[in-house]
């Protein structure tokens, strides 16, 4: 009678970390698809780095393509402040200390982030207030905000910082939790170093590292490490370590 209590308890907690772990997934995955859209897709289709007048046109032209990634960009944000959180629950009996640091160094980041996107609030000022259009010739408003797209760039280094370190406690975490795979583990703590490099490389060596084109290799193992444990935590959930124990040996 008691191991069938046990078995069962044992199997309620399965079920709680898979919900958990799914949970995370799907927070992750939202995260993943929120980045794509705000730093990569809107950017891609609006700014021309050469051209700040086809730029200011651009933006102008697509105003609300250029406001709705602000807005994914603040749920981003937001859903990155949140997933640590999720994380938390599911990694911290693994290892409370590593598991605090992972939220905290996540988080970190957000403020920075929030802050820093106030830069492509003050290109929508510059671009639709009559009174900026009025005083400003329209060489000096394609500078300004070329100027204000440049800071926010910068800013998105600065908690790129953050976005690599955060990756080292939860590598360790995924890594050590027999629940999930090492070597997911392993490609989340070699993303870690990946970011810091990156950020390194932009900041010392700036057009000459931009030109290399090497940043995309630097930050792959990362990708791939975020991509896959978003997936397998959405997909998979959680395994049972006397299962993955008896299937080892």
């Amino acid at each position: 009678m008691q191991p069938l209590i046990v078995k069962k308890i044992k199997l309620k907690e399965m079920q709680s970390k898979n919900k958990i772990a799914r949970i995370a997934g799907l927070l992750y995955l939202l995260l993943i698809a929120a980045g794509f859209f705000y730093l990569k897709y809107v950017p891609s289709k609006l700014i021309d780095w050469n051209n700040p007048a086809a730029t200011v046109s651009n933006i102008t032209a697509s105003e609300t393509l250029f406001r709705l990634g602000i807005l994914v960009g603040l749920i981003g944000y937001t859903l990155f402040l949140l997933l640590p959180i999720v994380l938390y629950k599911l990694l911290s009996p693994v290892n409370k200390t590593y598991a605090v640091l992972m939220v905290t160094l996540a988080a970190a980041s957000v403020p920075i982030s929030f802050v820093n996107m106030l830069n492509n609030f003050d290109v929508l000022t510059l671009i639709s207030h009559d009174a900026y259009l009025k005083v400003f010739e329209a060489d000096k408003i394609q500078a300004q905000v070329m100027l204000h797209l440049d800071y926010y760039n910068s800013g998105n280094l600065v908690a790129s910082i953050f976005w690599g370190l955060w990756l080292f406690p939860f590598g360790y975490l995924v890594f050590k939790s027999g629940f999930l795979p090492k070597v997911i583990g392993v490609l989340l703590m070699i993303g870690c170093f990946g970011y810091l490099i990156n950020f390194m490389g932009h900041l010392l060596f700036s057009e000459q590292y931009s030109k290399a084109g090497i940043a995309i290799f630097i930050t792959t193992p990362g990708s791939l490490g975020e991509l896959s444990i978003c997936l397998w935590l959405l997909i998979a959930g959680v395994r049972n370590k006397q299962t993955q124990t008896v299937r080892t040996n």
